[in-house]
């Protein structure tokens, strides 16, 4: 594997590791998100990785080459891992190009202009941080990164800090940029469309643990427990027998005849092609969509396909309080 993390530990106090043991590899080229809670170690654990922290116990190797194991610490410097930060830190005083090229050595100017073509950024070279837009800031930061050739990208937050326009567009080009540079790249992110939309894998993280390393359609389709299945869309929660289940709104269909849910609409949100319906059913608040807007107040029948169900044992419940 191109990168490879096994059994990482880090804390700051002991009796309260933030990574307790982490193990994951990641091929050659690959987007990986990592997505977990705020104050989860996501950025912990990028600087982990980076070397701007150091590990407690575990490995980390890098393209065949130990970055962390016992005694090896490589320093940030010499890892070949660019780090985009989420607030974009570019020298004030220094223009577009001053910055992208900031303590470069001579070897990667060669690659200045198909980054620069790359990024969008050829006609901004003598503009001052102050007179670029927050995606074109963003683009200098992942240009000064790449120019470098980096063995892994790593990103932190890159989109917080967008409206949702240009959030859009920036998530398309960041895919393109990395896809066609082939760099490995780990995206750390809270906004679960950003992973799913532009990810080959998804790293859930919760309590300093690994709960579930997949494709999207894997871990959206067949969670590992109910914190994964929870964080990456709506649950609607139904019991059957003495058994909970839950279904997800896409798979619920609105019915023109009697079945055995019988939902009372709340609210109805118009969503562009469809209409996003909440509602409850057996005291459960409930949410399925619709190509047609259902009144509030009013009775639907709605149904589902028994494969769509998903179930987890009673004590995952537990475990996540």
């Amino acid at each position: 594997m191109y990168l490879e993390v096994k059994n990482l530990v880090k804390f700051f106090d002991s009796k309260y590791p933030i990574i307790k043991d982490l193990s994951f590899s990641v091929k050659k080229g690959e987007l990986i998100s990592f997505l977990g809670e705020s104050g989860s170690g996501k950025t912990t654990f990028l600087k982990c990785i980076s070397g701007l922290e150091k590990i407690n116990s575990g490995t980390i190797t890098l393209n065949s080459k130990y970055l962390n194991k016992n005694n090896i610490f490589v320093k940030p410097q010499e890892r070949k891992i660019g780090f985009v930060f989420q607030d974009y830190p570019l020298f004030p005083h220094l223009n577009l190009e001053e910055n992208i090229t900031f303590n470069l050595e001579k070897k990667y100017y060669s690659k200045l202009e198909y980054i620069l073509k790359l990024t969008g950024l050829k006609y901004f070279l003598k503009r001052f941080p102050h007179e670029l837009s927050g995606g074109e800031q963003q683009r200098a930061c992942i240009a000064r990164a790449l120019i470098r050739e980096p063995e892994l990208l790593l990103l932190d937050e890159p989109f917080s800090n967008l409206d949702s326009t240009i959030k859009e567009s920036m998530k398309e080009e960041i895919f393109k940029i990395v896809k066609e540079t082939n760099t490995t790249t780990i995206l750390v992110t809270h906004d679960i469309n950003d992973a799913m939309n532009i990810s080959d894998k998804i790293l859930i993280f919760k309590a300093g643990i690994l709960q579930q390393y997949d494709n999207p359609v894997k871990m959206y389709c067949e969670p590992a427990n109910c914190y994964c299945a929870e964080i990456l869309g709506d649950m609607n929660k139904l019991f059957i027998g003495n058994e909970t289940y839950y279904v997800r709104p896409e798979n619920i269909k609105h019915v023109n005849k009697k079945s055995n849910y019988k939902v009372s609409v709340e609210k109805c949100f118009f969503q562009g092609k469809e209409y996003r319906i909440k509602g409850r059913f057996d005291n459960e608040i409930w949410h399925f969509f619709s190509k047609k807007p259902i009144s509030e107040k009013k009775h639907v029948y709605v149904d589902f396909a028994k494969k769509d169900l998903i179930y987890f044992d009673p004590v995952c419940k537990n475990f996540f309080k």
